[in-house]
Formats: structure tokens, C-alpha cells, sequence
């Protein structure tokens, strides 16, 4: 199942429609998708007499100052499209999916048609294992280095989603960390963005944002490895660490920077993070500088036009604390209540 070939099967004779526990458990794993902030930003709808499932954006869960475009969401979805995918082929049936189905609904980010059989090889099932495993990693890594053959493999599954992935040496790394420190600091200084991270981020969280529990340490050297989720928290609730000496820095991008490659790079950014985590590797996002009118920037100088989508730190770290998930009824539209009301998950 990659993004080439995603689109490619045909419905086989004699299968039953997918049964409502089915339909929930799928979605179980699509929204355990990383998102900025974790604003979880998505929606879903199933069309059972197609056995289709719909995912939209979800407009009122968007990041107005951090992600006036909507990049972030696209990329959200995009991940948890890509755990749809998986979740399906695991249970034996090939996903079709179309990516901006329909111009006339910008909204509608995705069909994902749960069509024939399928069997999922090796590496997709261990992907899947991963999902809820898989957590954003703020705290401090070693020193140890990501192997070459790892490395590899991570770059390559990028390409099978359509993306590029760049490892940067040291002084492209430490270029970027300086972009990055230069945009948290224009974020400081903004009032409507420090708002919006208070609504976000902070104190004791069951369904969405980041609680005080996986916010992690700041950089004690005023180094930047991780976003400073500390504004507005007092003093005696910040703790500080000391991180890794040279932090390993990948860009993850695209050929062209609209919806559809915002998606394809949201898909590209899960199957990366999926297989970090089956291969004991932690990851952490750095976006501050993305988030700015100078994303182009952070481009790997080597990578010719390619366009800047997510900055990722790999590394080897504790193992990280999971955010909190909405109940998968909060992200289901009334078509797909009428079709599951089974009360069991």
C-alpha cells in the first residue's frame, strides 16, 4: 500500500460491507495522527452504500495566527489519512483514496473507499503497530547518531508518499536552529499568537491540546531543539535541561507547496514517524521557522525548488508521554451516527 498504488484496487465480489464495530475501529486509528498542538482537525463521514469514508477539515479547529493557510491541518489530515490506510489494509481490504475529491467542498479533504481484498505485507503491518505507540518527543536526546541504513530507510518512505526527506549536516542544521530561534521570538512578541497557544497548551487536558504532563524541558543553554511552550506559565512550573550537543535535522518536503502536496507530506510525515518508532528512534517536530513568510529558508541549499514542509529532530530520547485524543463520536458528522450506533467503543 503506497501512494502510487493506493488508488489501484477493485472491489471484489461476494465481500461484505464493512459492519459499524469495523467503521469505528478505523477511525480509532486514524485520529491517533500527530497534529500542531495536537487540535486534532479533523472530521469524518461514512457513506456506507459506497463504503466510503469522507475526511474534512474541521474549520474551528484551526491555528488562525500560527497556520493561517491551513498547511498544518492539511499535513494533520494528511497523517491521519495515512493511518486510515493502514488500519484498512490491516484489516484485509485495499484502501482506494482521492485526494481533493471535490473543488466545489475545499473542506473535503479526502475519500478513502474500503474496496477489495488486500493483504498487507510485512512492513505495513509493522507500521501499524506502531500507531498508538507513536508520540511527539520534546524531552532531551543523546548524542547517539541516527545509522546511515535507518536514515535511508526514512528517506525512503518519504519517497513512497510522493515527499522528499533531507538530512542536513551540521551547519545547515545550526542555520536552521538560528531561523527557528528567530521566529519564536517574533511569536513572543506577538499577543494574538501567545493567546492562541494559552488556549492550546497547558494545565490538565483529557481531549485535545498538550497538557502540563508532556510539555517537557527547555533548553538550558537558550539553545532551541523544541518549542517553548512556557509563555505565560510561572516561573517555578518551567524546568530546564540539557539537550543534545548537534541536533540530527531532517526537512521534509514537497515539489510544489499547495493542498494536495500539504497532504501528501502529512502522509509522508506519518509513514516517517511510524517506522522511527519501530525502529526505537524519537521525533520531534520544529515548525516556528515554517510557521514565518520566510519558510523558504529552512530549503536544504541542496535540494534545488523544493518546497519546505515540516523540520523533524531524530534522535534517541525517554520515551515520550501520549496527548490526549477526542472519543471517536466527537469526530463523526450525523451520516455516519446514523450508520454506527453501536455504544461499544
Amino acid at each position: 500500500m503506497t501512494a502510487q498504488t493506493a488508488g489501484s484496487g477493485r472491489r471484489v465480489a461476494g465481500l461484505t460491507a464493512p459492519t459499524r464495530p469495523m467503521v469505528r475501529r478505523l477511525l480509532k486509528f486514524a485520529v491517533a495522527a500527530p497534529s500542531m498542538h495536537n487540535t486534532q482537525p479533523w472530521r469524518f463521514r461514512y457513506h456506507e452504500a459506497d463504503q466510503t469514508i469522507e475526511l474534512y477539515a474541521d474549520p474551528s479547529r484551526t491555528l488562525r495566527h500560527a497556520d493561517p493557510a491551513g498547511r498544518a491541518v492539511h499535513i494533520a489530515c494528511g497523517a491521519a489519512l495515512f493511518n486510515l490506510r493502514l488500519a484498512i489494509a490491516e484489516s484485509d481490504r485495499e484502501p482506494v483514496v482521492r485526494l481533493l475529491p471535490c473543488p466545489q467542498a475545499p473542506l473535503l479533504l479526502a475519500t478513502v473507499r474500503i474496496a477489495g481484498q488486500y493483504r498487507a505485507h510485512k512492513g505495513e503491518r509493522e507500521l501499524f503497530a506502531a500507531i498508538h505507540r507513536r508520540h511527539s518527543n520534546r524531552s532531551p536526546f543523546s548524542d547517539r547518531q541516527v545509522p546511515p541504513r535507518v536514515r535511508a530507510e526514512l528517506v525512503e518512505a518519504t519517497r513512497l508518499e510522493g515527499a522528499i526527506l533531507h538530512f542536513l549536516s551540521q551547519p545547515a542544521a545550526q542555520a536552521v536552529l538560528d531561523r527557528t530561534a528567530e521566529a519564536a521570538l517574533a511569536q513572543r512578541m506577538n499577543p494574538a499568537y501567545r493567546s492562541e497557544l494559552a488556549k492550546w497548551v497547558g494545565g490538565e487536558r483529557d481531549r485535545d491540546g498538550i497538557p502540563d504532563s508532556t510539555l517537557g524541558p527547555r533548553a538550558a543553554d537558550g539553545a532551541v531543539p523544541v518549542r517553548d511552550f512556557s509563555l505565560g506559565r510561572p516561573p517555578g512550573q518551567v524546568h530546564y535541561a540539557r539537550f543534545e550537543t548537534s541536533p540530527q535535522l531532517a526537512v521534509l518536503s514537497t515539489r510544489l507547496d499547495n493542498p494536495t502536496d500539504w497532504l501528501r507530506a502529512g502522509q509522508a510525515l506519518q509513514r516517517v514517524l511510524l517506522l522511527a518508532t519501530a525502529r526505537g528512534i524519537a521525533v520531534g517536530a520544529l515548525t516556528q521557522a515554517l510557521e514565518t513568510g520566510d519558510a523558504w529558508l529552512v530549503r536544504d541549499p541542496a535540494s534545488g525548488i523544493e518546497q519546505p514542509q515540516m523540520v523533524l529532530r531524530f534522535g534517541y530520547g525517554p520515551p515520550a508521554r501520549p496527548t490526549p485524543r477526542r472519543p471517536v463520536s466527537d469526530v463523526i458528522d450525523e451520516v455516519l451516527d446514523e450508520v454506527i450506533d453501536d455504544p461499544g467503543l
